[in-house]
């Protein structure tokens, strides 16, 4: 028995994302109908320094892309209105520097900032 062969891509988006990259595969059946492939690879390294990825798949189909995208609408608006835009986990990284949102003092300093040529020095 043949083995089978992954279809080739007809249309390809790559989404990195950190350690983690998505791919979003377009691909024909054998009936020459289109659906997606959606594919989360995540690099994972190891204590000697090799590294292997961990990936997960999966597959949409055209009768599903109405209530797919319907329900991934829903479920991040939804997290958004909760938690905002803010990526919480980013706190618990051990070099995370929160940014301080800019005041009028930062501006008035900027503004008042002195050009030195070094001619004049």
């Amino acid at each position: 028995m043949a083995e089978r062969v992954e279809q080739e891509e007809i249309f390809s988006q790559v989404l990195r994302a950190g350690r983690r990259t998505y791919f979003f595969d377009v691909r024909a059946t054998k009936a020459d109908d289109y659906y997606l492939t959606v594919t989360e690879s995540k690099k994972f390294t190891h204590d000697d320094g090799t590294f292997h990825y961990q990936k997960h798949k999966i597959y949409l189909y055209k009768e599903d892309f109405t209530d797919f995208h319907e329900m991934l609408k829903k479920a991040t608006d939804y997290i958004i209105a909760e938690k905002g835009n803010e990526v919480i986990s980013e706190r618990h990284q051990k070099d995370f520097k929160k940014e301080e949102p800019k005041t009028d003092d930062d501006v008035k300093s900027a503004e008042s900032f002195t050009d030195v040529s070094f001619d004049d020095i």
